[in-house]
């Protein structure tokens, strides 16, 4: 006993949509825009890790490290030639890394964590 298709309103046959990426790309398949996946906004994510920046920021901050490590260079130089806004901007920089979701690389892809 066979079981009829379920139409649309408009009669149309329903169609079972395949799943794929923010990219168009097959689940499954690797993409090179995005080797370590998307997050649920659909934005790629770096290779860099919010962590990491953000304990850079705090500890080292003042010569503008993990700035330079997310690759934001000018922002970088200009904490180097502040000192962090002397300290302050790099403690508050850090914890910020660290705290809120969505900083981004210099290329635009949200840090890792």
């Amino acid at each position: 006993m066979s079981h009829p298709v379920p139409k649309h309103q408009y009669g149309q046959e329903n169609q079972q949509l395949s799943q794929a990426e923010p990219s168009g790309a097959p689940v499954g398949t690797p993409d090179t825009n995005a080797p370590y996946g998307y997050d649920p906004f659909g934005r790629p994510y770096s290779d860099k890790s919010k962590f990491v920046a953000g304990a850079l920021s705090i500890v080292l901050g003042p010569l503008g490290i993990g700035r330079f490590y997310t690759g934001h260079n000018r922002m970088a130089v200009c904490q180097l030639i502040t000192l962090g806004g002397l300290g302050v901007w790099s403690l508050f920089d850090g914890v910020l890394m660290i705290a809120v979701n969505g900083k981004t690389d210099a290329e635009g892809r949200v840090l890792r964590g």
